[in-house]
């Protein structure tokens, strides 16, 4: 169990991430795709296709990436960039992490034969950065892309629930709400976990980090800065926007459609908005097709 502890301060310090980190869903994409179908918990229909679509060939597309993620547990702190706005950007921080942290970052992953780029890595070799640069590039490019505005809609709805329960309840009833299975005892946060701690906040706030890939909790600590928590994303009911649905939605009034249909099914179908549930309440959002199209974009 992990226990978060907040401080009166910290409560006035909680904040809600916009949408997941790019990377670290690259990197947690990988996790995903190496583990075996059977292992993996229910998950979305979208999710499914993507996953046999692009498993094939995981290893040649990854590269240094497969060696930097192990199945479960501990992922080097460089693989989470949060200022990052897009893939490129954020592959780009990594690589500039400071060699005597990419060093205490590698340090606890498992020691693999034939990982000579890894130690290079470790040691801050420009060849190796650049490796590092050229792979989390390629694989995103090629892997996590297609996916990444189905990752975006289910997080614009989550954030919109959130948003929602934290405006009618304050911050104590966002944290007693946030995922199935955790529970707020003020002043503590009760996470299921691998094992057991207790994390005091001490005044610097928490940043609660959406993750699409996340199978459980995770936990970022930087002594400089708010704790981040990583929670899994609900399922929710996602659709991929086929032409002719979308098309005979665009024949329409839109402003009437988007604002006042109550055929959700339709609109979800259309790719227009998500859908999440939360035990009885169910909050439907616009993704960011929906919002162009209803601005008039």
């Amino acid at each position: 169990m992990l226990r978060i502890r907040f401080g009166p301060a910290d409560l006035a310090r909680v904040t809600v991430a916009a949408t997941p980190d790019v990377l670290l869903e690259t990197a947690l994409s990988v996790r995903h795709l190496a583990a075996p179908a059977s292992g993996l918990a229910a998950h979305r229909g979208e999710l499914v296709a993507w996953r046999r679509a692009v498993k094939p060939g995981l290893a040649a597309r990854a590269g240094i990436l497969a060696r930097l993620v192990p199945p479960t547990g501990y992922l080097p702190d460089f693989l989470y960039q949060p200022t990052a706005r897009d893939a490129a950007t954020a592959a780009e921080l990594a690589a500039q992490t400071p060699t005597h942290r990419l060093a205490a970052d590698l340090d606890p992953l498992p020691t693999v034969p034939g990982t000579s780029m890894t130690r290079e890595l470790a040691q801050g070799s420009t060849a190796a950065r650049r490796k590092l640069v050229e792979d989390l590039t390629r694989y995103h490019r090629s892997s996590l892309a297609p996916l990444w505005p189905a990752v975006l809609n289910v997080a614009a709805a989550d954030r919109a629930l959130r948003s929602e329960t934290l405006l009618r309840g304050g911050v104590e009833a966002l944290l007693a709400t946030l995922q199935p299975g955790w529970r707020w005892a003020p002043p503590d946060l009760l996470v299921p976990f691998a094992s057991s701690h207790t994390v005091e906040l001490c005044g610097r706030g928490l940043h609660l980090m959406p993750s699409y890939f996340a199978s459980s909790a995770m936990l970022i600590y930087d002594p400089a800065a708010p704790t981040v928590l990583v929670r899994p994303l609900p399922v929710t009911d996602v659709a991929a926007p086929p032409g002719d649905v979308l098309g005979a939605l665009l024949g329409r009034t839109r402003a009437g459609v988007l604002a006042s249909s109550e055929h959700a099914t339709v609109l979800r179908a259309a790719g227009l908005i998500t859908t999440v549930r939360d035990g009885s309440r169910v909050l439907h959002a616009l993704t960011p097709l929906g919002e162009a199209l209803l601005a008039g974009g």
